[in-house]
């Protein structure tokens, strides 16, 4: 394998393919608290220990005894588990030497017999510069100052409707009726997709990084691949549009950007995938983060309350605390050694963003919410370098916007049982969270 377009394909796009987090997810639920395993045995990528919430006391003990920590398993080979925020910011900065050309989540072990793919479905978030670089710049201006400004009437016109239509003294789920629907709004707005289609937005975003599984988001490596290509035959005609009439919006950057315009629309699937993902997935697990967290910190939720110019800060800080995305891989161009340890060409490396955050050396009392945080804003959340996320500012909008209108209208919105979570080791995020909400 050279690049990361054959380990995107086999995937995403092939029925028979067993993938890292398959294999540690056949490792089962119940996974023995991290003080009973021996350190060698610890592997944070079940994604169980992330659905039962269960991983925070296993990127504990890695911080504080083996920040630089190596797993092999027999889909992925040898990888390593970056735990403090130090070394995790020190790799994502340094694409040279840890590239992203191979992929972002963990792949399949490295073969250099690999064939290519007849048509490659890589997003630039997996390329190197300048390649990454030129196909960044086709979308970039979606998230310009300007673009911004022209939004943020329209998201908070939208925030209002939602939440002025919220039954009051009734539970319902969150997670549905105000994240995912705020997020797919202005989602489809960026994408001028049509709104009576939306949810379908929230649907590829679901089962991107979703593991096969009786009765979970897919059941079968085949229905995914089938969804995916219905993704790509929609998209197709969106794209067939705006090549004669084009637009403001993410597919008419897309069709028209010198790096991005020439593509088979098989080979647009990565970028489509992750500006949906980035639009979608990562913004409504931090709007619904944030509602979860401040009912666990409710001193945090009362200071909110009693200051509402608190949250602007607030926002950083639950950004941190959520982690939407859990970590990001990258693979090593050359031997060389990292936090005392021998790290190979082609090895496998997780920096994981959601233990970075925690990490006490740079975030004191990192496991608890503090929205007068001084340093909140220093999070890895949105990665740091190159990849850096590009609809950072868009996600920080969306979120203010969200509490401003909450604080004005509603005494509290309270959680009323524990969330149902995302079975993902990549994916920090929730499917389900109940409350009731108490009008002023």
């Amino acid at each position: 394998m050279t690049d990361t377009t054959t380990e995107q394909e086999s995937s995403l796009l092939d029925p028979n393919v067993r993938t890292p987090e398959m294999e540690m997810a056949e490792v089962g639920a119940g996974v023995a608290p991290a003080a009973d395993l021996d350190l060698a045995d610890i592997n944070p990528l079940n994604a169980h220990l992330f659905k039962e919430h269960r991983w925070q006391e296993h990127f504990a003990r890695l911080r504080a005894e083996d920040p630089v920590h190596f797993n092999e398993i027999e889909t992925a080979g040898r990888y390593w588990s970056l735990t403090k925020y130090d070394d995790v910011r020190a790799v994502d900065g340094n694409w040279q030497d840890f590239s992203s050309a191979q992929g972002i989540t963990l792949g399949i072990k490295y073969d250099e017999d690999a064939p290519e793919p007849a048509v490659p479905i890589t997003p630039f978030i997996a390329m190197d510069p300048p390649e990454q670089t030129e196909q960044r710049k086709s979308v970039r201006g979606i998230s310009a100052p300007s673009s911004l400004r022209n939004l943020d009437d329209q998201i908070r016109e939208r925030t209002v409707k939602v939440l002025d239509s919220l039954p009051e003294n009734e539970t319902f789920d969150w997670v549905d009726t105000v994240s995912i629907e705020l997020t797919t709004l202005l989602l489809a707005t960026l994408f001028d997709f049509p709104l009576e289609d939306r949810r379908k937005l929230t649907r590829w975003s679901d089962i991107v990084f979703a593991i096969p599984e009786p009765g979970g988001v897919v059941e079968s490596q085949t229905q995914k691949r089938e969804e995916l290509i219905e993704c790509v035959n929609y998209f197709e005609g969106l794209f067939e549009e705006r090549r004669k009439n084009p637009g403001f919006d993410l597919v008419s950057m897309l069709a028209h950007g010198e790096a991005t315009k020439d593509k088979p629309p098989m080979a647009h699937l990565g970028n489509l995938l992750l500006l949906i993902v980035g639009g979608n997935d990562t913004t409504r697990n931090t709007m619904t983060g944030s509602v979860y967290g401040l009912n666990k910190f409710g001193d945090q939720y009362d200071k909110l309350i009693a200051n509402p110019d608190l949250v602007a800060g607030m926002v950083p800080e639950i950004i941190r605390w959520q982690t939407p995305l859990s970590y990001m891989r990258r693979t090593a161009t050359r031997d060389l050694e990292l936090g005392g340890k021998q790290i190979k060409k082609h090895d496998q490396l997780l920096m994981w963003y959601i233990s970075a955050n925690r990490d006490e050396d740079v975030f004191e009392n990192a496991g608890a919410i503090d929205i007068e945080r001084e340093n909140a804003s220093h999070h890895l959340s949105f990665g740091y370098g190159v990849h850096f996320c590009m609809g950072s500012r868009l996600a920080e909008l969306q979120l203010r916007i969200l509490w401003e209108e909450i604080l004005t209208r509603f005494e509290r919105i309270e959680v009323q049982d524990e969330p149902e979570r995302t079975f993902s080791s990549f994916v920090n995020g929730y499917t389900h969270l109940p409350v009731k909400v108490t009008r002023k």
